[in-house]
């Protein structure tokens, strides 16, 4: 239990948070990273690692900021392995739960508790997903619940310092994502609505902007100087995504952890507005920023992934009163074991590649985890563009050039093509457009996906040659995706390459 007496705001003692419980979290985070790292080559590289791979290091993109790809292409130098490029991803996982926990023992929750949060945590849903493959999310998996961690220090505490830590989060953040700011503009609103709002009132808070500001200086100079393609880019992910993700966010929320964990967040939703401590009723800012969080996830329509990073913070506030309870419960201990081993296995097998590749196909799991879907069958569709490629006559592949419709298929090509005698590909998706554009010179296009539909209005002649197929059977993105061969532009390249131009 946490010994008493740490700080005071608003003339009520707070209890210290509790020692760490070293044995459950160390045990935890060394069995995630085993898990991990024994599957990290398995499959093939998700679509968007292959897309980060393709990125020159730059200040930044017109999709996203320069971390993950820096990381990807010092990954690429290393190895032309998955394992090497998910190796941030594994760590991000990682210290995820170790923040998680601190956040637990800071309202303190003693070794039982700390256990819970660590193990349960650990091998849920969405820790699992991300921490298996490297995407921009992986980082996230740490920062937001890092944040919360420091606003709930000023909060419990009364230590406004501690907004400095706050600030510096921030900063480095934004080399990641900007997403950060949807979680700052919800915590704020739930100290103004809910308080207490005397944290806020602190010339601590100031300073700790200033922090982020300098700190991510540079890259909002870029986004400035570019005319914010962040901005256009979440433009676009609403525009494609918003039907779907306010349809389907409210289901999937149950889903971001396991089903089995729904009543521990639930119960951090809820003990901060039935406890009477003070040190409960100061947290009450975090359920009203988790609203907020959820509206912002609505109406913006971007992803609907978004609100997890909060929600991982409830849910290590729920596991306190959680503990409490089981240890008053011999029974609903012994369930609450199994429940935890049931969704880590369920989840396991959903967000790792468990299943065999020979076998995937005949499972419901690429329906359910798109990233598993999107690890499969590329060295197979890029052998079928070769063997499209090959075919032209000799003397015309001088002019010709290979296109694909996403980063994924460029992506995939600039891995596995040289080995096939496959040209650099071009692309018209996000980043990739402004890469490089095909020469004026250029007469024959090896066209691949969506890009075909409506190629034969600018071309003599378009003609389907293949469609993608994978070995497996996998029904993904790329499945059934056309291989075109298109003749004779019938514009030159500087007024037809803008109609391949698409963001998403």
């Amino acid at each position: 239990m946490a010994s008493s007496s740490a700080s005071a705001l608003g003339g009520e003692t707070f209890s210290a948070p509790a020692p760490v419980a070293w044995g459950w979290l160390l045990s935890a985070i060394g069995a995630l990273a085993v898990v991990l790292t024994l599957l990290s080559q398995w499959y093939g590289f998700e679509r968007d690692e292959l897309y980060f791979r393709v990125l020159r290091p730059a200040w930044g993109y017109v999709d996203q900021p320069p971390l993950t790809p820096l990381l990807a292409h010092l990954a690429a130098q290393v190895s032309p392995d998955p394992w090497v490029q998910r190796i941030p991803a594994t760590l991000s996982a990682m210290l995820s739960v170790l923040v998680v926990v601190l956040i637990t023992r800071e309202l303190g929750g003693g070794r039982t508790a700390q256990g819970l949060c660590a193990w349960s945590y650990a091998f849920a849903a969405t820790p699992l997903l991300m921490g298996h493959v490297m995407l921009t999310t992986s980082v996230d998996l740490v920062v937001w619940p890092l944040v919360c961690l420091f606003v709930i220090r000023v909060v419990r505490r009364d230590r406004p310092r501690w907004w400095l830590a706050v600030g510096l989060t921030v900063g480095l953040s934004t080399y990641n994502k900007l997403l950060v700011t949807l979680l700052l503009v919800a915590l704020a609103a739930g100290l103004l609505i809910v308080g207490p709002r005397r944290a806020l009132w602190t010339g601590w808070l100031a300073l700790a902007a200033a922090v982020a500001l300098v700190i991510a200086l540079p890259n909002l100079l870029y986004q400035a100087t570019h005319s914010w393609p962040q901005l256009t880019m979440s433009r676009a992910l609403s525009e494609n995504n918003a039907g779907s993700v306010r349809a389907v966010m409210w289901p999937y929320l149950f889903l971001l952890l396991g089903p089995p964990l729904v009543p521990i967040w639930v119960a951090g939703l809820v003990a901060p507005w039935r406890r009477r401590e003070l040190a409960w009723r100061a947290l009450r800012f975090l359920p009203v920023a988790f609203v907020v969080l959820l509206a912002e996830t609505f109406v913006g329509g971007g992803q609907l992934y978004y609100p997890f990073g909060l929600l991982a913070v409830v849910y290590a506030v729920g596991c306190v009163p959680t503990a409490e309870f089981l240890a008053r419960s011999r029974v609903w201990s012994r369930l609450t074991v199994c429940g935890v081993a049931l969704n880590a296995a369920i989840c396991a097998v959903i967000g790792l590649p468990l299943v065999p590749l020979s076998a995937l196909a005949d499972t419901p799991v690429p329906a359910i985890n798109q990233a598993a879907q999107d690890q499969v069958g590329w060295p197979d569709y890029v052998a079928q563009v070769a063997a499209v490629y090959r075919s032209i006559p000799p003397e015309e592949l001088a002019r010709t050039v290979i296109i694909t419709s996403n980063y994924g298929e460029a992506g995939a090509i600039y891995r596995y093509g040289p080995a096939l005698g496959l040209p650099t590909p071009y692309s018209g998706q996000n980043q990739l457009y402004y890469e490089r554009r095909p020469p004026e010179a250029t007469t024959t296009v090896v066209l691949i996906g969506g890009a075909v539909d409506g190629a034969g209005d600018h071309f003599a002649s378009c003609a389907i040659a293949d469609r993608l197929h994978n070995r497996y059977g996998v029904d993904n993105e790329e499945e059934d995706e056309p291989v075109a061969i298109c003749r004779e532009p019938a514009q030159s390249w500087s007024v037809l390459w803008p109609m391949f131009q698409h963001y998403d």
